[in-house]
């Protein structure tokens, strides 16, 4: 009982610190990819950002299952049979669409709004979860997403509610849009994680949604990788390996350990990050409106981490602990 007790203590630490490191990652996207989409076209940054993810974590997967003789016939025909077309999905959905969205409304918004609207992804996510997968909250959850939503709704509107949300600033409504998307493809990344490894996914993900999103923007779009600097190919590489790549893979690792609720919950404190990363690097002002907004975040993650320590149990039961230890990476 005491081992028992003791992995499943040491499984909650570790989807908690996945969750925090994934929030430290994913903060400092908009700031080192907002001098890049001022110049280069969103579309094509995003794929190339993908397309690094992808072959960066290509020789570790594939060094894993070479070191640990993961490629077995059950594996391959699992993938082709029964995971394929949801990776596909996922692909299209987190890494292509959602991404584009959100780069082109980088272009057209401040860093600092685009991370704290990026956590629309946090409710969005929560209302799919009970919505599709009948996942219930208690009354701490409840309170701590309407906490989220309107730290969102306030820097949305600024504070300013004499003016229509039709007009809020276009790139805003695109940063939002990416984000409705995601908490869908959070999601279906659940359902996928149960079948087969993190590292695996995170490789298909980012390969195939960059390869898509590369071949529209260059033989439909007809944009030249060309107009991209030598200065800006460091970022780029620094994105898609950190920012993306290795945030999403601790990201899932910890939707793995303590759920999908308290992951994005968590993960809203990219927020926190982001404001940091734009004042240091950008030299972007921070409002009193962004800190109430951080504020009433902060306070509705800390709900669910009150409500974790009352029912982490049942958080982590028999049934979640078989899946996680066997494709946490």
């Amino acid at each position: 009982m005491r081992l028992i007790k003791h992995n499943r203590t040491k499984s909650i630490i570790t989807g908690y610190a996945s969750a925090l490191l994934a929030a430290f990652l994913f903060g400092s996207v908009s700031s080192v990819a907002k001098p890049i989409v001022e110049t280069a076209n969103p579309l094509l940054l995003s794929s190339l950002v993908y397309l690094v993810s992808g072959l960066v974590f290509t020789p570790i997967v594939y060094s894993r299952y070479k070191a640990m003789s993961f490629l077995s016939e059950t594996h391959t025909t699992s993938l082709s049979r029964k995971n394929l077309s949801l990776v596909i999905l996922t692909s299209l959905l987190g890494a292509t669409v959602a991404p584009a969205m959100f780069f082109f409304g980088l272009k057209h918004t401040t860093a600092v709004d685009s991370s704290l609207l990026a956590n629309g992804e946090t409710f969005f996510s929560i209302i799919f979860a009970i919505l599709f997968f009948k996942e219930k909250l208690k009354p701490l959850g409840y309170i701590a997403s309407l906490m989220v939503l309107t730290g969102i709704t306030v820097i949305t509107t600024n504070l300013q509610f004499h003016d229509s949300l039709l007009e809020m600033n276009l790139g805003n409504f695109f940063v939002l849009g990416a984000t409705i998307l995601w908490g869908f493809d959070n999601n279906i990344c659940r359902i996928i994680t149960t079948r087969m490894r993190i590292i695996r996914l995170v490789q298909l993900k980012s390969l195939i949604g960059g390869t898509v999103l590369f071949t529209f923007t260059i033989f439909i779009l007809h944009v030249t990788p060309l107009t991209l600097t030598s200065k800006e190919l460091p970022q780029i590489i620094l994105l898609g390996s950190a920012g993306i790549g290795a945030s999403l893979y601790f990201f899932l690792i910890s939707m793995n350990r303590i759920g999908i609720v308290k992951s994005v919950l968590i993960l809203s404190l990219s927020s926190v990050f982001g404001l940091v990363f734009a004042s240091l690097l950008l030299h972007e002002k921070i409002s009193i409106q962004q800190i109430i907004a951080v504020v009433i975040m902060i306070g509705g993650i800390y709900l669910i981490s009150i409500e974790s320590n009352e029912d982490s149990a049942k958080v982590t039961g028999n049934r979640p602990m078989k899946n996680r230890n066997l494709k946490d990476n």
